[in-house]
Parts: C-alpha cells; sequence; structure tokens
C-alpha cells in the first residue's frame, strides 16, 4: 500500500509541476472561469484529454520497455535531458520574468461551442501536451514497474484537480495569478521538480 501510495504521489506532484506551467491553455481556462462561460465543459475536456494522453504515454512506454528492455536506458537519458532542459526554461523565468502575468482579457467566448473548439484546439494541437503527458510522464512511469499505472492515475488526478480550482476558483485566484510575482513563484517549485527529477533519470539510467 505505501509504495501504491508514494507512486501515486509521485505522479501527482510531477503531473502537477508539468501542468501549471504558464501558457496558453490556463490563461483560457481562468478567463473562461473568471467570465463563468463553460466552465464545466472546458475544465471537463482540458482534464479528460490529459487523462487519454496520460494514458497513451504510460501504456505506450511501458510497451516498448517490456518488448525491450534496453528501452528504460535509453528513456531514461532523453527523458532525462528533457526535464533538465525543461527546468532550465523554467529557472530562466524566474530570473528573467516578462512585464505582465497571466493575461484573463480578450474577445468574449461568444458561445459555448466556440469555447469548445477553442479548448480542443489549444489541447490536442499544441506539440508541448504530447511531451509533457505522452513521452516525460510515460517515461517516469516506465521506471515504476508494476505501478506505472498508479503513477498515471496520480498525474491525471492532479490534473484534474488543478484545471478544476483554476476554472471553478477563477473569481479568487484571478487576482493573484494575474500578476507575474506568482508565477514566478511558481517557475522557482517547477524548476527545482523537473531539475531534480531529471537528474534522477539520468543517474539511475
Amino acid at each position: 500500500m505505501s509504495s501504491s501510495l508514494a507512486a501515486a504521489a509521485a505522479g501527482f506532484g510531477t503531473g502537477l509541476s508539468l501542468i501549471v506551467a504558464i501558457g496558453a491553455q490556463n490563461a483560457f481556462v481562468l478567463r473562461q472561469g473568471i467570465r463563468r462561460d463553460a466552465v464545466l465543459v472546458v475544465v471537463g475536456i482540458c482534464a479528460l484529454s490529459d487523462a487519454v494522453l496520460i494514458s497513451l504515454g504510460v501504456g505506450g512506454v511501458g510497451a516498448i520497455v517490456v518488448a525491450w528492455p534496453g528501452a528504460v536506458r535509453a528513456v531514461g537519458l532523453i527523458g532525462g535531458a528533457f526535464l533538465l532542459c525543461y527546468g532550465a526554461l523554467a529557472a530562466r523565468r524566474v530570473l528573467r520574468p516578462g512585464t505582465g502575468g497571466l493575461r484573463t482579457e480578450g474577445e468574449t467566448a461568444g458561445s459555448r461551442r466556440r469555447a469548445v473548439l477553442t479548448c480542443l484546439a489549444m489541447t490536442w494541437l499544441n506539440p508541448h501536451v504530447y511531451l509533457d503527458t505522452v513521452f516525460l510522464l510515460g517515461s517516469l512511469a516506465a521506471h515504476r514497474g508494476d505501478l506505472r499505472w498508479t503513477f498515471g492515475l496520480g498525474a491525471a488526478l492532479a490534473s484534474l484537480c488543478w484545471f478544476t480550482a483554476l476554472g471553478f476558483g477563477a473569481r479568487l485566484l484571478g487576482r493573484y495569478l494575474a500578476g507575474p510575482a506568482a508565477w514566478r513563484v511558481m517557475d522557482g517549485l517547477v524548476a527545482l521538480t523537473m531539475i531534480g527529477l531529471g537528474l534522477m533519470l539520468v543517474a539511475g539510467s
């Protein structure tokens, strides 16, 4: 039980570190939440899409590892390198922040259909989503062996919690997340987590 909880907690923490990075998808969810426009649908699309992609990563990478044990080392080295680069970029944002925080202004959503289409495009047409959910989380999950699906479940739960908090807590969170200081703190945490995980992957490969 303790091993399962540890794997789920690791997946939750890793997934959260990847998801909270500032980006167009988070800005869109926050904006919809502030306007109270199709929030449930948007949150559901984001969380469900992440769950599907995480499952593909955990299952796909896991299958490769089973078929070719040498893939563990290759995936570990490549995944570790990506994580180190990811952490370095987050650290750079802390040291050299932009002039603004998370922008929530913009054109009105117009309709539920437009909100759905925009959300789908931001999720499935974003190459970084595949890198984060399919490759990075998949490679980290592969190192958990039989507990890789527990790790993936934790990551999917992190996605659900984050988007729910961002969408339905937008009225409260908006005033804090609109400024650059909050995102510098988040980026700092992301940088520490990603660099630590990257070093662990490279060292263990």
